[in-house]
């Protein structure tokens, strides 16, 4: 596997590093994308399928359509292995001419949030990062469409009570999570419902050191006997989770994870012993839709993509929700065009761009990728957007919806997202904060 990835990030950089380099290949007008991502480390084996689909898009786009508004995309990955001191680092090298950051960890998301204010360069944390980022008003420079992780612990709470809350109460949820800024990430609202709805919330939390040995996690998973397991995973983390609940027999249609630990590869360790495993997810794969279509035609056929098994991987879920992370990023960069009348458009446009998104139906038909993300809207006010999810199960060999659309309890999140980012702000004074912002 060690291998594999080495060999995945040296090809990053000889397919999209020498294009970046080549005066002929782009342009000084192309827009600069580059991507803080982790093909290497404990977390490569979820970091390298998102990678290959956001980087998989854009060379579609630049293919199909000469990049976006007659400009190429110039695509770049810096490797930070997912560490914080290596994503900073990143952070420094790629910022003057990028349009945008992708921290890719809500650990560099935290270091690099700070700098945004000085720097004028918009973070894209698509479903990830520090969940009070949601209020644009504060956080001006950091978006996390289209759902945070307090929508994600809400609308799991939501599915776990089948719409009734109070049939919560007297039940005891274990959360496992990476001991890590991300794991904690969703432990203020955890804690908020458990007091109001009257159930026991566990948090039991994997050290980085014990993602692949779990043993005494599940040990006190069984001593403990909860009413569900929730799993805020990463990496390593979510096959070893997946492997010794099969082991102790933890029933898994009790066992929930946030979307990032709903990885086709982590689930194949366990194969059929996984069946009835599920996940939250804002994305869900559309293998038959114009925009897999597309960079079938644009990049795989034409040999220029990293994806080994083109057939089965890129009909996975983080496969494809990186695509939707381009699409995301992509959006912006075209709503920032169309506003300001400019093809090359800068960080403080796309900055803009992030803040006008309206992802509605009609533009996921447009661009081919009706049912691989929920529509959602953002404003100067709410960088999230709110999107809702699908719930997703593991029937054994894939991931398949198991709900209608979920939506969070915007009534419980809002006045926490105020509270926490207020306290940031004040934390950190003096913060900029725009008063002029009304929706």
């Amino acid at each position: 596997m060690i291998k594999l990835t080495r060999m995945a990030a040296m090809a990053t950089v000889l397919a999209v590093g020498t294009a970046m380099y080549s005066p002929a290949a782009f342009a000084q007008d192309s827009i600069y994308v580059p991507n803080l991502s982790y093909r290497t480390g404990p977390f490569a084996a979820t970091g390298i399928p998102l990678m290959n689909g956001q980087r998989d898009y854009v060379m579609m786009l630049n293919a199909r359509d000469g990049g976006v508004g007659g400009v190429k995309l110039d695509y770049d990955e810096c490797e930070t292995g997912y560490s914080t001191e290596k994503g900073v680092e990143c952070y420094e090298k790629t910022k003057d001419k990028a349009v945008v950051t992708q921290p890719w960890s809500t650990g560099i998301t935290l270091q690099v949030l700070p700098k945004t204010n000085v720097d004028k360069i918009p973070i894209l944390a698509p479903g990830y990062g520090f969940s009070p980022m949601a209020d644009g008003k504060i956080f001006q420079w950091a978006f996390n469409p289209p759902a945070g992780y307090w929508d994600a612990a809400s609308m799991i709470l939501e599915y776990l009570s089948g719409g009734d809350m109070a049939s919560l109460k007297g039940k005891k949820i274990a959360f496992l999570h990476l001991d890590h800024p991300y794991g904690k990430e969703p432990i203020p609202l955890f804690e908020a419902m458990a007091k109001k709805y009257g159930f026991t919330f566990l948090p039991i939390p994997v050290g980085l050191k014990e993602m692949q040995n779990q043993s005494a996690q599940w040990l006190q998973i069984r001593r403990e006997r909860p009413d569900n397991v929730i799993m805020w995973g990463w990496g390593a983390m979510n096959a070893g989770a997946i492997t010794e609940a099969v082991k102790t027999k933890y029933p898994m249609d009790k066992f929930i994870g946030i979307w990032w630990s709903g990885s086709d590869d982590d689930m194949l360790t366990v194969g059929e012993a996984g069946k009835g495993y599920k996940s939250i997810s804002w994305s869900q794969p559309q293998p038959d839709s114009q925009a897999m279509a597309d960079i079938k035609k644009y990049v795989i056929d034409a040999g220029n993509s990293l994806v080994e098994n083109p057939d089965v991987d890129t009909k996975k879920v983080f496969y494809q929700r990186g695509i939707v992370i381009s699409m995301i990023l992509v959006e912006g960069i075209k709503a920032a065009q169309e506003h300001f009348g400019v093809k090359a458009v800068n960080a403080e446009q796309v900055r803009w761009g992030l803040e006008n998104l309206d992802m509605n139906a009609e533009t996921l038909a447009a661009l081919g990728a009706t049912g691989m993300v929920p529509p959602f809207k953002t404003s100067c006010g709410n960088h999230t957007g709110h999107s809702g999810a699908w719930m997703l199960e593991w029937d054994g060999a894939k991931f398949v919806p198991v709900s209608d659309l979920l939506q969070a309890d915007q009534s419980a999140i809002e006045p926490l997202i105020e509270q926490k980012a207020k306290e940031y702000a004040e934390a950190n004074a003096p913060w900029p904060v725009n008063n002029d912002c009304k929706e």
